[in-house]
């Protein structure tokens, strides 16, 4: 074997030249890994023996993408571009096959795309996840892609970044034969097969035949665009790979090529994909807890137990069954239990009707789930997640009969949005196995998790944790305990200020409109909808029910989506908001009755009022010590809340702003609306140093 890069050797079996890369943990395309598929295939090309090629990888994954941690940095010199890397490997004259296993992503396609032939095991995934960078593929995946797929699929795969199986891949001729058994062995395998068989050298560059359905349909493109308008309202890529994957249809090979260049660059270059990058770093950072080293100790969780199975219950038991773990679920009365282990099943039932998972999956998931009334079925469960009533009483009561119940080492957690995990941990006897699991709704659908570290919660229950919420398909952030920790803290801020600009300045569809133009999936009005506006509601012990917006609209059984009526109107079946006139009425008559004279407000000042009231409250929470950096608090609130990714987070949008100028309009807001908008302390010295919350 010899070793050519510090990630690259050449071996030589038989008649075959076997390229190793080697460059843990996922084989990414760093310069020396280029360099040295750029000397391998020379290499081979120069060894007579060599009748074929075949580009392995060790470890757990084929090149699973750029090395973007160069991004943005000057190239290294002498070392080749990836596209002169593929360029070698497709202008060999020595068949070459790309062996794939794990995932084959962004460049490392790329890089398969340019051998002529390709084989994965039926584990392997294949991909262009670009897009969720901000950015098209750079080095041919826009314009070697739709020629082995098609149009419309490449269109797919590209902007949706999703992968697609060997299996798949191989009925689209992506890939060429799926190897069962040792994937090396039968690669090489497949080599002499090509060279015994006299295959040719298959050039995806001059595979022009699929190409001709985009031509011969001139509405392909367009309408592609109008079948994600919605889901990509606000990103630029998107767009950019449609005119990408437009120029592969319309212009020569090498022009495609250099279309696709510029366009990438055009995209690379813009804010929207800096705020990207950013989010792609931060979300792997979230998972390192500074006092909880990465090797350490955690607990075996086999089984676990759900309390309630209501609509976060069931969804939280969802997720373990995604993961194979066996779920107790307790209701306290038969017909709610059997409404949720219902609802399950429906759950179920309905993504396997759209071919996501087998009927097989749905029956084996639901094997997983036992529904009991007895809550003395969680003895011997290693976690147990209370999904109860939000009310402090009813949930220290749950803990104080599951401390007695669960066993020694069974981790107890609460789903609670607000409440004070310290409190619930002092009616059990063992407060250090007692923490927070705030899911999102739907939490079988919500990525976020925010697992609450209460004063005595032990190590190794959040080192578990952490661990568990990466096999269950969550990103965990870890907070410390306040009301509404940091997700729902921040959003009650904005939530005083929408309720302000209600009630002094403007209705709801102008509040939600900026909200919504700024990139969040609805506005505060059109959420309060869809929640509910009877959460909480206490009908005629409602204080102050003349000055009440909420009460006034609920007395009169518009309580949002369900009764199809709330801040807005809407009609059976749909989710679409309809301003509504009587509302907009009983709006003005409580202003009237709160002694408050109405005033116009710009749009600008409407989007500031509630986006920097969310950033001061950030501000306070890393005082506090609440979120252990900003950059958590940005994964909590894409996550979470649908802060739009292109705009990176609430502290990295406030750095981009300027946190001088976000200081001084909320001195001018505090001054004309109230104090509650005065710059936290830490806010105010950052500014005044001229540092923004990355220096933190």
């Amino acid at each position: 074997m010899k070793e050519l890069t510090q990630s690259v050797s050449f071996e030589v079996d038989g008649d075959i030249g076997v390229i190793i890369i080697n460059n843990p943990p996922v084989n990414a395309l760093s310069y020396h890994v280029r360099q040295g598929i750029f000397d391998g295939i020379k290499e081979a090309e120069a060894n007579d023996e060599v009748k074929s090629i075949v580009m392995h990888c060790e470890g757990r994954t084929f090149m699973a993408g750029a090395d973007i941690s160069e991004f943005g940095k000057p190239p290294i010199p002498g070392a080749p571009h990836l596209r002169e890397a593929i360029d070698a490997i497709e202008a060999c004259s020595k068949p070459v096959v790309a062996a794939i296993h794990g995932t084959a992503l962004g460049g490392g396609l790329e890089t398969a795309m340019g051998a002529h032939y390709r084989v994965a095991n039926a584990t392997a995934r294949l991909g262009q996840p670009e897009v969720h960078l901000g950015i098209p593929p750079g080095d041919g995946g826009t314009v070697r892609l739709p020629r082995v797929v098609g149009v419309q699929k490449a269109l797919e795969m590209n902007v949706s970044g999703n992968p697609i199986s060997a299996k798949e891949a191989h009925s689209y001729g992506l890939v060429d034969e799926i190897v069962e058994g040792d994937l090396k062995k039968g690669a090489i395998a497949f080599a002499r097969k090509v060279v015994a068989e006299g295959r040719p050298l298959v050039k995806i560059r001059d595979k022009n035949e699929k190409l001709e359905e985009a031509k011969n349909d001139p509405d392909l493109f367009n309408n592609f665009r109008k079948s994600i308008a919605r889901k990509s309202r606000g990103f630029k890529a998107p767009e950019a790979i449609i005119r990408c994957v437009e120029g592969a249809v319309n212009l020569p090979f090498d022009e495609a090529m250099k279309n696709e260049q510029r366009i990438f660059k055009e995209c690379h270059d813009s804010p929207e994909s800096e705020a990207q990058r950013y989010f792609f770093f931060i979300e792997r950072l979230a998972n390192k807890i500074p006092d909880i080293p990465k090797d350490s100790t955690t607990r075996q969780i086999e089984k676990v137990g759900i309390l309630g199975a209501g609509t976060m219950g069931g969804g939280i038991a969802m997720n373990f069954l995604n993961a194979g773990i066996p779920v107790k679920m307790v209701e306290i009365k038969q017909e709610a239990l059997d409404r949720g282990v219902g609802i399950i099943r429906k759950n179920y039932q309905n993504t396997a009707n759209k071919g996501r998972i087998t009927e097989q999956d749905v029956e084996d998931r639901m094997a997983l789930l036992e529904g009991h009334l007895d809550k003395s079925v969680f003895r011997d469960v290693d976690l147990v997640i209370e999904a109860v009533f939000e009310e402090m009483e009813v949930k220290k009561t749950m803990f104080a009969e599951l401390d007695k119940i669960c066993k020694p080492g069974a981790i107890l957690a609460s789903n609670t949005s607000y409440l004070d995990v310290n409190e619930i941990a002092s009616v059990t006897s063992r407060p250090e196995d007692v923490v927070g699991t705030h899911f999102f709704s739907p939490a079988n659908v919500m990525k976020l998790l925010e697992i609450v570290r209460g004063k005595k919660t032990s190590k190794d229950i959040i080192a578990t944790l952490m661990s568990l919420s990466k096999k269950i398909g969550k990103v965990a952030v870890v907070v410390g305990v306040c009301h509404g920790f940091v997700g729902n803290r921040m959003l009650a801020a904005r939530g005083v200020e929408s309720e302000s600009l209600l009630l002094k300045n403007a209705l709801p569809q102008e509040i939600d409109k900026v909200i919504y133009e700024f990139g969040f999936p609805m506005g505060p009005f059109a959420m309060e909808d869809l929640a509910g506006l009877d959460l909480g509601w206490k009908g005629d012990q409602t204080p102050d029910k003349e000055t009440n917006i909420k009460h006034q609209l609920c007395a009169i059984n518009r309580r949002g989506q369900k009764t199809e009526a709330g801040f807005y109107d809407y009609q059976e079946g749909s989710r679409t908001p309809i301003p509504n006139a009587e509302v907009e009425e009983i709006i003005k008559k409580v202003s009237e009755a709160s002694h408050i004279t109405r005033e116009s407000i710009s749009e600008e000042d409407m989007l500031k009022r509630m986006i920097y009231a969310m950033i001061n409250e950030a501000a306070k929470i890393l005082e506090e010590g609440i979120a252990l950096r900003p950059s958590d608090i940005d994964v909590v609130w894409v996550y979470g809340y649908g802060w739009p990714v292109y705009r990176g987070g609430p502290t990295y949008y406030a750095d981009q702003i300027g946190l001088k100028n976000i200081v001084e309009d909320l001195e001018k807001y505090a001054q004309k609306y109230g104090e509650h908008l005065a710059p936290a302390p830490l806010l105010k010295k950052l500014a005044e140093e001229g540092k923004g919350f990355k220096d933190l």
